[in-house]
């Protein structure tokens, strides 16, 4: 099923999709599996420097995984050069790979996506991507971890 921005709004809105499992731990076992980078962003819902995540050139084929619980959330195939200084998406892998979250901080109304499995922080998504989806999932490159496909089967 392709989202489009009027799914991400009723996810947003009226509640999101059963994720596959749950990973929960406390906040002392989160701090002790991540780095300090790592924890702020995914777990005190921070954003790294745009043009720092070392994701933001990375064009090889594979799978893009939550940092805290290894859960799939976006394929290689889906990532576009955005020019915002984030890896950016226009899909999840799968429809219950990510949980929306309307989002006020900052005097602005946006989407907050975060991982349907562990509630980590993963950045926004905006209506603004190409198409066919014309969405845009902005991502810090330090809630998550890559994994490349074997090039040889």
């Amino acid at each position: 099923m392709l989202l489009t921005w009027k799914d991400v709004i009723h996810y947003a809105v009226h509640g999101n999709p059963d994720p596959i499992g749950r990973v929960e731990k406390s906040d002392a076992e989160w701090r002790d599996q991540l780095t300090p980078e790592q924890y702020r962003v995914t777990r005190e819902k921070g954003t790294e420097a745009p043009h720092t995540g070392a994701l933001c050139t990375v064009h090889d084929a594979g799978k893009y995984e939550c940092i805290c619980c290894a859960t799939p959330l976006f394929d290689s195939s889906i990532k576009f050069e955005s020019g915002t200084g984030w890896p950016s998406f226009t899909q999840p892998i799968a429809e219950q790979a990510i949980k929306y979250h309307k989002d006020t901080s900052f005097g602005m109304v946006r989407v907050e996506v975060l991982c349907n499995t562990c509630d980590a922080h993963l950045g926004h998504v905006f209506p603004d991507g190409p198409e066919p989806s014309g969405l845009r999932y902005c991502i810090n490159s330090a809630a998550m971890q890559m994994t490349k496909e074997n090039a040889h089967g």
